[in-house]
């Protein structure tokens, strides 16, 4: 493996990159990191951040790009990301790419990969989306767990996310068109970036991953 295996994983939501980032996590034992996953862990461990980031959410507010950057840069001096991690969910936005790029110094971004899946592929996945609210593990509608309500790792209550519902998620596909979209071009620019077809079983988007980390060298 190189110095440090920073990969960034795009596409839009149910295109399958939760999946892919926990798979690779453990092959490549290197942490999967995503935007929601920090400001959870922010505000649990009651980080200067946290406590910043959780006032802002109790008032309704967004966090900025500000902060989400240092929170990541934060994230990254763990001692876990040393080898480097997968980034789910960040950057969202060129800004963000950007400060991605400043974090990392000379270690950078070694490859973006995209996982492109059609609309109704991911509309249909996070309509039957069910999620555990204590430790987020994913189910579907039909999993046992989704339908008796309860996790079946921790026990915490399973539910349908409110922005999975069909409105939201229209909204959300518009909302990553315009902010993240422009990303792909970004990565392209470098030569970083590398698209694939989501729209295939889950081990064979994991294969096709890892035959490109192992032409490029990566690991």
């Amino acid at each position: 493996m190189t110095s440090r295996l920073n990969l960034v994983i795009l596409g839009i939501q149910g295109a399958g990159k939760g999946t892919q980032c926990k798979r690779l996590s453990a092959t490549y034992v290197i942490p999967h990191i995503s935007t929601g996953d920090i400001l959870r862990a922010a505000i649990k461990d009651k980080t200067e951040l946290g406590f910043e980031v959780e006032s802002i959410l109790a008032q309704g507010g967004l966090v900025s790009d500000d902060l989400v950057n240092r929170l990541v840069e934060e994230r990254f001096k763990q001692a876990d990301a040393a080898k480097g991690a997968l980034l789910d969910g960040f950057p969202r936005t060129i800004g963000q790419a950007e400060a991605l790029d400043a974090i990392l110094g000379d270690d950078g971004v070694k490859l973006c990969i995209n996982l492109d899946a059609p609309i109704e592929l991911v509309t249909d996945r996070l309509s039957r989306r069910r999620v555990c609210q204590e430790c987020g593990h994913i189910y579907r509608d039909t999993d046992e767990a989704a339908t008796s309500g309860e996790c079946a790792l921790c026990g915490g209550p399973v539910i349908q996310r409110a922005d999975d519902t069909a409105d939201s998620i229209r909204q959300r596909l518009s909302l990553y068109e315009r902010d993240t979209a422009p990303l792909l071009h970004y990565y392209e620019e470098r030569g970083l970036l590398v698209t694939l077809d989501a729209d295939q079983s889950v081990d064979e988007v994991t294969a096709e991953i890892e035959k490109i980390l192992a032409e490029r060298g990566l690991v």
